[in-house]
């Protein structure tokens, strides 16, 4: 059921309820009075619901006129002034109707010691009247009863709506976050593969007149390296994307060594949880896509370590330029790494790092060279 159909079934039920209860006073009136009260009956009953119909409306949706304070204490003074001018049993009909609005519009706390205390006024003033103990305590329930029964129609009409937004909200919310999820799946794995294609294509031309051979082998890798960013579009496109440290450790090093650059491999004997193990290997692929854009770097080193209960991943370079005086933590600035890790890369590592627990750190080193590290729990 939909929050409009519920509204719609709520409304029916109090309208329902409120007729009924309408018939006790009219009845009582028809059948004793002269034209005269019951001209002043019909106003009455105007005059109580009005407000009564305003109040549960408001409450259906959340919200309250600027005139509510006049507006309850006039259903109040209709509820039980009647009884002054000659109404016997007029209350019967409206304090029930009324204790809907008075749970419904004050703090739940003194609504309900105020639904309980018209109970308790019904009663004394029926047995009063009929001297019927029983008959006026059962009559004088159903005050309780029926302002609990409009109150909770009202509330799961209400909570039926909430729920409703809530879904759509987290529909919404998903969609962005798959959104999200693409995009920095793109930026991290097709800026490492297309870097390392500009690397391929470089090299296979500067060998092409010298050393054909060589170059085809170049080619050859490029054209492999191409292919698999293909297939990585692919599987980030239908959410399949499955990253491992050692595989991402392995293609790095080869790509390194393949540009000149030295890479020292330490890797300890763990094995991380799935999640934080592809944080890891994001972190790597990263890392690696900066050292070969933005520095000058002739050795590299990545290594990890365990713990405390923490997997500990290190990645350091040498060759970072003399003028880069910004340190890669700087949310705005270019940082050592020219701003790729900075912008977009360091924020995608720290969500990554953050959805397992862990931390990310980043920034220049003393001997002049540039250290990324990634902590996440095992």
């Amino acid at each position: 059921m939909n929050s409009t159909s519920a509204r719609r079934l709520g409304i029916a039920l109090i309208v329902l309820v409120s007729v009924g209860y309408t018939i006790i006073p009219l009845v009582a009136s028809l059948a004793t009075a002269s034209a005269s009260p019951n001209a002043r009956l019909l106003v009455m009953l105007t005059a109580f619901y009005w407000p009564h119909f305003v109040h549960v409306r408001q409450a259906f949706t959340g919200t309250r006129s600027r005139w509510f304070p006049a507006t309850l204490a006039v259903q109040v003074v209709v509820a039980y002034l009647p009884e002054a001018l000659g109404f016997t049993g007029w209350s019967a009909g409206t304090a029930p109707l009324l204790a809907g609005p008075v749970l419904l519009l004050l703090p739940l706390r003194w609504g309900g010691v105020l639904v309980m205390t018209m109970a308790t006024m019904e009663f004394w003033w029926l047995q009063g009247i009929f001297h019927n103990v029983t008959g006026s305590f059962f009559y004088a329930l159903t005050i309780v009863i029926t302002g609990a029964m409009i109150y909770v129609i009202v509330r799961l009409v209400r909570v039926t709506t909430e729920l409703e937004q809530a879904r759509a909200d987290l529909a919404e919310a998903a969609v962005l976050k798959e959104r999200l999820r693409i995009s920095r799946d793109l930026h991290d794995g097709l800026g490492h593969s297309l870097t390392a294609i500009v690397l391929k294509g470089d090299l296979a031309t500067r060998l092409m007149d010298r050393d054909p051979p060589a170059a085809k082998t170049e080619v050859g890798t490029l054209v492999q390296v191409a292919r698999e960013a293909a297939q990585e579009v692919r599987q980030v496109a239908r959410g399949y994307r499955r990253m491992s440290l050692a595989g991402e450790v392995h293609r790095a090093a080869a790509l390194l060594e393949s540009s000149g650059i030295g890479c020292q491999v330490n890797l300890a004997e763990i094995t991380p949880p799935r999640e934080p193990d592809e944080a890891l290997a994001w972190a790597v692929r990263e890392g690696v896509t900066n050292i070969l854009r933005h520095s000058r770097a002739t050795t590299c080193s990545i290594t990890t370590s365990s713990g405390a209960g923490r997997i500990r991943l290190e990645i350091v370079n040498n060759g970072l330029p003399p003028d880069d005086a910004q340190t890669a933590t700087d949310p705005v600035g270019d940082g050592p790494f020219g701003g790729g890790l900075v912008g977009g890369g360091l924020v995608g590592l720290v969500e990554r790092a953050a959805q397992v627990g862990g931390t990310v750190e980043a920034g220049r080193t003393s001997e002049g060279g540039f250290r990324l590290t990634m902590e996440v729990p095992t």
